[in-house]
């Protein structure tokens, strides 16, 4: 075993038994080492199981019960940006594209994408979507600002939905346009805002 190996093997006995549990049940027995510091181990010191709430008391992932929540309107905006040769953006605003307009089929991609994110995001809950509104705007010579806003009246956020739309509409921008520029870069897929639920409100401010 070279260092590298010994050096994870050490660090991951560190780990908390309920992140152990979960990793064994979901990678067998390979080590997903970068996975679980990135997402879970920050929050996750000292925690129990039922902290993690898509894993259940056995380690096993499972979809939160929402029942017993209050139906509330939730709301959230989420953003991301799109980078790319100032030629290439001069002819997404001139319409020069012979697939089409790139900023309104992004727009409608982000629309139908915010509708289907329970079935692109394993454990999230299919919601009755109120309303779904996806901005396209050109910060500068290089770049393209996507904001989505989306609002339900139910049981859990949108928060999901509201970055699945950025997601898609970047997508898009890049698929329109690959041919032209491959070197585009999608980034800062972001949450601005949400409001409603038990967790209140929040800002990136």
């Amino acid at each position: 075993m070279n260092s590298g190996k010994i050096g994870l093997s050490r660090r991951w006995k560190q780990f908390p038994a309920n992140i152990k549990r979960a990793n064994e049940l979901l990678y067998g027995g390979e080590i997903r080492y970068l996975h679980w510091v990135i997402v879970f181990f920050p929050a996750a010191r000292g925690c129990s199981l039922n902290n993690l709430t898509h894993f259940n008391e056995k380690g096993h992932v499972h979809m939160v019960d929402v029942s017993d929540k209050q139906v509330t309107r939730r709301s959230a905006t989420a953003s991301c940006e799109v980078e790319m040769l100032e030629s290439t953006l001069l002819r997404i605003k001139e319409n020069g594209f012979e697939k089409g307009n790139v900023v309104e089929v992004a727009r409608l991609a982000g629309i139908m994408a915010t509708k289907r994110t329970s079935d692109i995001i394993p454990l999230c809950h299919p919601l009755k979507i109120d309303s779904a509104e996806v901005e396209i705007d050109f910060l500068d010579d290089t770049t393209i600002k996507i904001n989505s806003t989306v609002t339900a009246t139910d049981r859990t956020g949108v928060e999901m939905e509201a970055l699945t739309a950025v997601s898609a509409a970047g997508l898009v921008v890049y698929d329109m346009c690959k041919s032209v520029d491959r070197s585009m870069k999608i980034s800062n897929i972001q949450l601005e805002k949400k409001s409603g639920g038990k967790s209140g409100d929040f800002s990136r401010g």
